[in-house]
Parts: C-alpha cells; structure tokens; sequence
C-alpha cells in the first residue's frame, strides 16, 4: 500500500517526505540513507504495515527488512536495546527506536549496530583514575 497522505504545505518547486504506517522500502529509504551519512553505522527500517531496508556501507542491502528488534519495538511502542539471538544482527548490540507521529502513534521503527554498548565505559572511567595513580607513582620512582 502506498500512502496517501499529501503534503499540506505549499512548498514551491520543493518536495515533501512523508512517511506513515503503510511507507514502503522505497519511502524510507531517504531517512535511512539520512541517518546512515550522519554516523556511518548500518541502519535497518520499517513501517508499521510493511518491512522496510537494511543499509550498510552505503548501500542497501535488503529491500524486503525485517528484524525481531525492529518487531519489539513497533509492537511496544518502546526503545529496544540487546543483542539479537536471531537474524543477520546476531550477536551484536543494536539499538532500535520507535518512529512516532506527534501524537505518539508507531508508524515504524529504525536501528543501528549499537557500538557504544561494545565498550564498557563505566569500566574505562574506574580504571583511568587507577591508570593516572600508576603513571604518576613510576613517573616519581624513576626520579
């Protein structure tokens, strides 16, 4: 299904991007390549009533998308982080987020490979201060 929706506003010589429930691969397929430009990590859609794109690199890989994330978090209504037991997304930390009309309806989901939860950040600042103390404690016994 294609939607219907029409841009309510006169924007002369411009186009409009509307996306909605029934957004097909190709509808979305502007956002994610958006998203994808600003972080560089790969990117899956969808809508609410139709599976979406895979882009990586660059490139779309998969016109027909689905995931269990992207399900999870069109079916809650809700952020989805985790690492995926199923789907080319196995294994990896993936962080997927409802797309929402301004009154909080879910029209579709977008995710990307979550490389922040690869790194254990509380971790690194409960070591640094420990690493400072080291470098400073040889610095004074080499003098």
């Amino acid at each position: 299904m294609a939607c219907l929706n029409k841009c309510d506003r006169q924007c002369e010589g411009s186009l409009c991007l509307n996306i909605c429930a029934d957004s097909s691969p190709s509808d979305l397929e502007p956002i994610a390549h958006m998203v994808h430009t600003l972080i560089g990590l790969p990117i899956t859609i969808r809508s609410l009533n139709s599976n979406g794109l895979r882009l990586e690199a660059g490139e779309v890989l998969n016109r027909d998308y689905t995931g269990p994330f992207l399900e999870e978090a069109i079916k809650t209504n809700q952020i989805v982080k985790g690492v995926p037991s199923e789907g080319v997304y196995k294994g990896k930390s993936v962080i997927v987020t409802p797309i929402r009309t301004l009154d909080g309806n879910v029209i579709g989901a977008i995710g990307v490979v979550d490389i922040l939860a690869a790194l254990d950040i509380l971790s690194m600042f409960r070591e640094y201060p420990g690493v400072v103390d080291e470098v400073e404690e040889a610095r004074k016994k080499s003098k």
